[in-house]
């Protein structure tokens, strides 16, 4: 039976997607094509399990791309507050912590289990464990070859993602390599939103400890990016939101890549300098292991003492202004080098992706088949932490419906 819209993937954009085509038109039948036992598996991992949906300042400035104006038409005018709007009606409000919003449940499978009710309650026909092997494309439309049969559509959308979570997400890069295969170009992948690899010599003494600093991303010397927030100490190298953030451009960089933390920005090097004399001379008599007790997380601050050289048994009576001055730069620019990344089964996000040259950005429709529609992480647009790749699931996948219904409408 011919179908008038399949849709591969049930993630966000893929269910939104559906439920927007259903709630504009309940004629309209819509079939979803997923690989996994359950549908919004990679949703339902989400900001810790609490689900970051959106966010309160959608900007441009916030996402990634070759072109990231692709991305400009669909979060204008299907923006945070449609977002909002739209899950309210399927019983989902919003809390918001500072720009970030939550559900008010703060669990993502709450989200999940809304757009699962809401698709089911429409009519959409969801087939689960259902692996896509090839797209074909045909004089009516399309033919859909799945490890559990033929399926046909009037239209095709692709909202499968990328490789970000790996095969336990769904994510395993089938759907991107057929999409090559049709001749659709490819911009590099890499994993953004993931911890970063570094010299280890270093990050072990300090694993677990977690420290408000200034993330500065370097290339060969140069600040590429930086970032604050609360920065993690692992056994591997650097975790916590700042890192998480730098982690897109040090993923896509080459060269000498170090990531130097700040660990009083709020100081000037000239003020914290003049701290750490003026604490000197009143602890003169304390041991060095115990210099930072009460200023700094104490093991910390016996690393950075050993790092420039001093003896923890010594007091800070033998710190002299020279000594200071290395301490001092060091607690301003503790320096990691990069060594790579926790890869795509640890990243959020793929950066890259089936490059949107081919798309149109106000109808997300294929440039080279008509009636072949995509939306979501699988195109090469991604944001930064925060509830931007929501909002871009969100929004390229109500951008397509509404595309999907034009073509449909014209087809007649």
């Amino acid at each position: 039976m011919l179908k008038d819209v399949i849709i591969i993937g049930a993630g966000a954009s893929g269910l939104c997607a559906a439920i927007k085509l259903k709630q504009q038109n309940s004629a309209i039948s819509v079939t979803i094509l997923e690989r996994l036992p359950r549908v919004g598996k990679k949703i339902s991992v989400t900001g810790n399990g609490r689900c970051n949906i959106t966010n309160r300042r959608i900007a441009l400035d916030s996402y990634h791309g070759e072109k990231t104006s692709f991305a400009e038409f669909a979060l204008k005018k299907y923006d945070n507050r449609l977002t909002e709007d739209f899950f309210y009606m399927l019983g989902v409000p919003f809390v918001f912590e500072e720009n970030k919003a939550f559900p008010a449940s703060f669990q993502a499978s709450s989200v999940v289990d809304a757009l699962r009710f809401a698709a089911d309650e429409l009519g959409v026909e969801t087939l689960t464990e259902t692996r896509v092997t090839d797209i074909s494309p045909l004089k009516s439309g399309y033919k859909i070859s799945t490890d559990k049969g033929v399926f046909e559509g009037k239209t095709l959308l692709v909202c499968s993602g990328l490789y970000s979570g790996g095969e336990k997400l769904g994510c395993s890069g089938d759907v991107p390599a057929i999409l090559k295969r049709l001749g659709y170009r490819a911009v590099k992948a890499t994993p953004a939103i993931v911890q970063l690899k570094t010299e280890t010599d270093v990050v072990r003494r300090l694993k677990g400890i977690k420290i408000n600093a200034l993330a500065r991303l370097q290339n060969n010397g140069k600040t590429v990016r930086k970032e604050f927030g609360e920065v993690l100490f692992c056994d591997y190298g650097l975790s916590g939101p700042p890192i998480l953030q730098i982690s897109r451009n040090a993923s896509r960089l080459e060269g000498k890549i170090t990531v130097c933390l700040d660990l009083f920005p709020e100081k000037q090097g000239n003020e914290l300098l003049e701290e750490l004399v003026k604490r000197a001379e009143i602890l003169k008599d304390r041991s060095l292991d115990e210099f930072f007790t009460g200023m700094l997380n104490k093991r910390l601050g016996q690393t950075v003492l050993k790092l420039c050289g001093l003896l923890l048994s010594d007091t800070a009576a033998s710190l002299d202004i020279k000594a200071l001055k290395k301490v001092c730069d060091l607690l301003k620019g503790l320096e990691f080098k990069v060594t790579g990344n926790t890869g795509f089964i640890n990243s959020q996000v793929t950066a890259g992706g089936i490059s949107t040259a081919e798309f149109y950005d106000k109808t997300m429709m294929s440039k080279k088949h008509k009636g072949l529609f995509a939306a979501g992480e699988i195109l090469d647009i991604d944001g930064d932490c925060g509830g931007f790749n929501l909002q871009w699931a969100w929004s390229s996948g109500m951008c397509a419906a509404d595309g999907i219904i034009y073509y449909l409408k014209e087809k007649k």
